[in-house]
């Protein structure tokens, strides 16, 4: 008696994209703004591992400041029913400090470099790479998790090129900084954007706005990556986190056409130069409002942002840009500077 053999599928394949948690990095210079977008994730609890979130309404963990108390943490949001939806740590580079102190305890040393002979560092790297696999148990249960981080400036060497250049990275050890990179879904570069002024006689200054944005994309300049087909740049908003925390939503399903991120109000730094950049040397312009006493510098010698002008000063500027060039071209001529013609 002939049978027929039973169907089999040996693969165990799925079409389609999957919806998770999100592993995130957002990285940039001090009081930049981090922990301020952070709290605005999906129901965000802060691992404050430096304690700088006082000023920010957001839940958070009390007494966070040793090793034990950090790992204790993850195990409460595993193991507790809670309404939390994000876990934020802020910062990766005080974690990276507090683990370094809780090995040199543990191990009676003063300093990771006591162990000799890099040996610190290594059981360090494999240490932070088994909280980094901890975590899984909080993506398992549906949370996200977003690390935040300084950046600092070090030169690179491409192994390809003759020269070096500077490039923003995450302040983080040699070892420990590409473990948590290639860790993450999403790499944000935050930082402010700065104006050129460009002089005739060919000097560069540098003018500096609030704007903030974010970098979504590798450059020579700075690490970022993602895996949502983010644009390059995007605004400091909640809203442009949306395509990484929403992809849960879209991927199962979900029928409304996702929002282009709204396009910030243009800064005032980025209205005078459309108005005045183009008939004016905006290095005189600078160099007038500085005369005038409606731009200064500040302590530490940087030039005050052209976005502190006094608002009704700046709406006559605008609202006269060929009485105010020629007001800055008078000046220049009388103080023997160039005029742009």
């Amino acid at each position: 008696m002939q049978t027929t053999p039973k169907s089999t599928n040996p693969l165990a394949i799925r079409r389609g994209r999957i919806a998770r948690p999100q592993k995130v990095v957002i990285y940039g210079p001090e009081g930049v703004g981090k922990s301020t977008l952070a709290g605005q994730t999906p129901e965000p609890v802060f691992l404050d591992t430096e304690g700088g979130t006082h000023h920010l309404d957001v839940a958070r963990f009390d007494a966070v400041t040793t090793w034990e108390e950090i790992t204790a943490a993850v195990t409460q949001l595993v193991k507790a029913d809670h309404p939390f939806k994000t876990l934020v740590v802020d910062t990766a580079d005080w974690l990276e400090k507090r683990l370094a102190e809780h090995l040199c305890r543990k191990s009676n040393k003063d300093s990771i470099e006591d162990f000799g002979y890099g040996k610190g560092w290594v059981i360090l790297t494999e240490e932070f790479a088994r909280f980094l696999s901890s975590l899984d148990a909080l993506l398992a249960r549906g949370m996200n998790v977003v690390f935040l981080a300084h950046a600092t400036v070090k030169k690179f060497e491409a192994p390809d090129q003759a020269g070096s250049y500077d490039r923003f990275e995450l302040k983080l050890s040699k070892s420990v900084a590409p473990l948590l990179k290639e860790w993450a879904d999403v790499v944000l570069f935050a930082n402010y954007v700065t104006k050129i002024a460009e002089k005739d006689n060919g000097k560069m200054r540098g003018v500096g706005g609030k704007e903030r944005v974010l970098f979504a994309t590798h450059t020579a300049a700075y690490d970022a990556k993602n895996r949502h087909g983010l644009p390059d740049k995007l605004p400091f908003t909640a809203d442009a986190l949306t395509p990484v925390f929403g992809a849960a939503v879209e991927a199962a399903g979900a029928v409304a056409a996702k929002p282009e991120p709204a396009e910030p109000a243009a800064s005032l730094t980025d209205r005078v130069f459309a108005a005045f950049q183009h008939k004016a040397d905006m290095a005189n312009v600078v160099d007038f409002l500085v005369a005038r006493g409606q731009l200064s510098y500040t302590q530490e010698g940087s030039l005050e942002s052209i976005d502190n002008l006094d608002p009704a000063y700046a709406a006559r500027m605008l609202s006269e840009p060929d009485r105010f060039v020629a007001a800055v071209n008078e000046w220049a001529a009388a103080n023997q500077k160039e005029v742009a013609q």
